[in-house]
């Protein structure tokens, strides 16, 4: 797969499935809703503060993000760290129209944060091939991007 290919399988991924240590010291995996990116290399999550994935990311940032097409059999598993936010800036550049139903709060609602996903390599694979990306690449393939979010795309397209 090529880096472009890459940025496709992500921005064309409503979700993502992000890997952590939980806090008994087991790996754990949680499906999050996931379509804010800055280039491949960094990804926003909005979620509960008091979710067991939050609590752990807090304690040990280590984590890894996987992004997949099962339709066409193709992913990629990016290894980094989560920074878990809780600055009014993040909250907002997040928050959707309907989110109140889990946040009655609003973006001011303590159990609402961000988690930030910094990508610090990759390994993808496809039918056609499997490989590893670094963050070499990322860096350069991530130049000059600004933080993009394709949910209203994405419904548009009915993912």
């Amino acid at each position: 797969m090529t880096i472009g290919e890459i940025d496709r399988l992500i921005t064309d991924s409503m979700f993502a499935n992000i890997g952590f240590i939980d806090l008994n010291g087991n790996p754990s995996i949680r499906r999050v809703f996931c379509t804010w990116h800055k280039g491949v290399g960094k990804h926003l999550i909005s979620t509960n503060t008091s979710s067991m994935h939050v609590q752990a990311l807090l304690l040990n940032p280590n984590a890894c993000l996987y992004f997949e097409n099962s339709k066409i059999f193709e992913g990629i598993c990016f290894q980094g760290k989560a920074f878990v936010h809780f600055e009014k800036e993040f909250k907002e550049m997040c928050w959707k129209d309907g989110d109140e139903q889990y946040y009655p709060k609003g973006v001011e609602d303590e159990d609402y944060c961000i988690i930030e996903f910094a990508a610090e390599s990759g390994r993808y694979y496809r039918y056609d091939g499997i490989g590893n990306i670094t963050k070499q690449e990322i860096d350069l393939f991530d130049h000059n991007t600004e933080y993009v979010d394709n949910y209203d795309r994405l419904m548009e397209c009915g993912e």
